[in-house]
């Protein structure tokens, strides 16, 4: 059914968005610092290597930043199906069916037949439908805030190559920041979901790197 943009505006702004970009970004990073040869890795190919980091993150945010778009535009373009399946249904019981399945189940499962007829009535009437699915502003402001969520999140990890002399510790440094990073996502993560918040942080510890791990070796 039609949304107004302050849905499409929430999603870039929901905590789970948010932290599952930046989780993107972290193990992406994560990828290129954990390849890093502490004991004869030279300060050029660091450099390289935390250069290439950066680079990948920049290419994946754009990347991410279209796929909001499309999702975007092909949830609006739902919307419509169901406005026109509305409007054209054989029968107000089928007009209403349709409605109660474009809805999430829970919410469904509340609403009496009064409530769908009162929304079926308020579909048909309405006059400002956009004959074809449009972005709007949200919609591009949305899909900057993923680029720039998982290409910010890369920084935090790669500083420490910068301001650091010794490769080790500067290893170290960004191996704990990522770490703290893994555990503080997966810790707000279960404090919004309803779930235990100290196994859930463990959990996205072991979880990122194992698909760290996994990325690499499968040639990521």
């Amino acid at each position: 059914m039609p949304q107004t943009s302050t849905r499409k505006s929430r999603r870039i702004l929901d905590p789970p968005a948010r932290i599952s970009e930046i989780l993107f970004g972290v193990i992406m990073a994560l990828t290129f610092t954990t390849t890093v040869d502490a004991a004869h890795a030279g300060r050029a190919e660091v450099r390289t290597l935390v250069f290439a980091a950066i680079g990948c993150n920049l290419a994946w945010g754009l990347v991410d930043a279209m796929m909001f778009l499309l999702d975007a535009m092909m949830e609006r373009g739902r919307d419509l199906l169901t406005l026109n399946a509305v409007r054209t249904a054989s029968s107000p019981d089928t007009a209403r069916a349709i409605i109660a399945d474009a809805l999430p189940p829970l919410v469904a499962r509340q609403l009496t037949s009064d409530d769908l007829a009162r929304v079926q009535h308020g579909l048909v009437a309405l006059t400002d439908v956009p004959a074809r699915p449009q972005l709007k502003k949200n919609d591009w402001l949305g899909a900057v805030g993923v680029f720039l969520l998982v290409f910010a999140s890369t920084f935090p990890l790669v500083v420490p190559f910068f301001v650091i002399r010794d490769v080790r510790i500067a290893l170290r440094v960004s191996n704990a920041i990522a770490i703290a990073l893994l555990f503080a996502s997966g810790y707000l993560l279960a404090r919004y979901g309803g779930y235990r918040p100290l196994l859930m942080a463990v959990t996205m510890v072991v979880l990122g790197c194992a698909l760290v791990a996994l990325t690499i070796a499968l040639g990521g």
